[in-house]
Parts: structure tokens; sequence; C-alpha cells
């Protein structure tokens, strides 16, 4: 008996290895999935800024010291702009609603070409606000990102219980910054990007706890396919908590041109 008992424990212990093992490669493949995501995001928000010299042979004057390309005046001072600005959140519906008949192969390099989407609606921000204000709300954001993930991972606190009110939270947001198009009151503004400095900040915790709990329950089944899916779907939340997150933020601190 007392052999049977032992030969059960250390089973056990292995299995419980293999989980943690598991998990730790898990987590690496979100935050390495969406690490890429955010530089491709923001190659593609430089890139297609559409920033011009003021000597070049086609550059349109839009402020004192900004000039537009031929490529920047068309995609921001045109209807395009709307498309622009909308594709994103038609794309992550549409990603959403259909992952499940793809491939994690094919979910990946939607993903990728999401953030490369999401790179070409973010890019006014190099018309609106200083490159050095950018990467300094950026650095904050990841650092401030990075300890709420880390919180979120470690905690023995059930969260859980947070995301329908999270959920909520976003919908007022959306909501309030579609009256506030037509109000255009900077106070409104302001109470906006503080409230969902404090929302996407909760969302950061936690969808790390979720994506954590989530594996866990999984991992038992050896599902390679589902779990390769669950690390995309994970990452583009993560990555759209770091993202909102840093627009709220660049938009209370933020240098303007």
């Amino acid at each position: 008996m007392a052999q049977f008992d032992t030969i059960r424990t250390g089973t056990a212990g292995v299995r419980t290895a293999q989980i943690d093992a598991g998990l730790k490669a898990h987590m690496n493949k979100v935050y390495g999935t969406m690490s890429v995501g955010m530089l491709i995001t923001a190659l593609a928000a430089w890139a297609i800024s559409g920033l011009a010299t003021s000597d070049a042979p086609t550059a349109y004057q839009i402020s004192a010291n900004t000039y537009l390309t031929d490529f920047g005046y068309a995609i921001y001072a045109s209807p395009l702009k709307w498309l622009i600005m909308f594709a994103p959140l038609i794309f992550v519906f549409g990603f959403s609603a259909g992952i499940n008949r793809m491939s994690a192969a094919t979910a990946q390099l939607v993903f990728y070409a999401f953030a490369a989407v999401m790179g070409l609606s973010l890019s006014s921000i190099f018309l609106v606000f200083t490159s050095y204000s950018i990467a300094q709300v950026f650095l904050i954001t990841a650092i401030a990102f990075a300890g709420l993930s880390l919180w979120g991972y470690t905690t023995k606190k059930d969260i859980s219980g947070w995301g329908s009110f999270l959920i909520m939270g976003v919908i007022g947001l959306v909501v309030a910054s579609i009256v506030n198009i037509f109000l255009a009151s900077p106070a409104v503004m302001f109470a906006i990007s503080a409230l969902g400095v404090l929302i996407f900040a909760g969302l950061t915790a936690y969808d790390t706890q979720k994506i954590k709990t989530e594996y866990l329950a999984h991992a038992q089944h050896g599902d390679s396919e589902w779990l390769g899916k669950a690390a995309i779907m994970g990452a583009l939340s993560l990555y759209l908590d770091f993202i909102n997150m840093f627009m709220f933020l660049l938009q209370l601190f933020g240098n303007r041109e």
C-alpha cells in the first residue's frame, strides 16, 4: 500500500510539473505573439504616418509645422479616414467570430494582419502628439502593463468577478466617446480618458488571470490546436488592453504638436 501511494504521489508530481512547464510555455507564447503584434503596429504607424518636410515637391500643409505627403493627405483629409478609423473594430469582430474555423497558424497570421491595420489606424497620433511624448507614454504604459499583468498572473485572489463590471465600463466608454464627438467637451474627454486608464488597467490583470485559468482547465485534455488558438486570443486580449491604455494615457499626458 505504501508503495502504491508513493507511485501515485510521484505520478501526480510529474503531472503537476508538466502542467507548470506547459503553462510557462503557453504564457511565453501569449506574450511573444503580443509583442510581435505591438512591433508590427508601431512600425506600421510610423511608416504610414504620411508626414512630409516643408520642402517636399508635393507637401500639404495642415498646421504651422505639419506637412503631409500625397498619401497622408489622401488618408487623413478624405472620407477614407472613416474607414481607417473603424477598420480595426470590424477586423477584430470578424476575427473573433471566425477563429474557430481557422487553424492556429492561420489565426496567428490574421492577428499580425490586424496589428498592421491597427497601426494604420493609429498613425495619426504622429500628427497630433510629439514623437518624444509618444515614446514617453509608451514606456509608462509598458511598465504599468507589465506590473498589472504580473499581478494578475501571481495573485491568489479570484478576480473573475471583475469581468462583467469591466465590460460594462468599456461599453460606457464607447457610448460616452461617441456622444463627445458632438459635444467636443475637454472636460468629458478628460473624464473618459481617466476612466479608460482605470478600466483597461483592471482588464489587463483580469485577462491575464483568465488566460492562466483557462489553460489550467484545458491542459489535461492535451488539445494542442485549441491551446494554440487560445494563445492567439489571449495575445489579442492583452494587445487590446495595452493599446487602449496607451491611447488613454496619451490623451491625458501627451504633448500636442
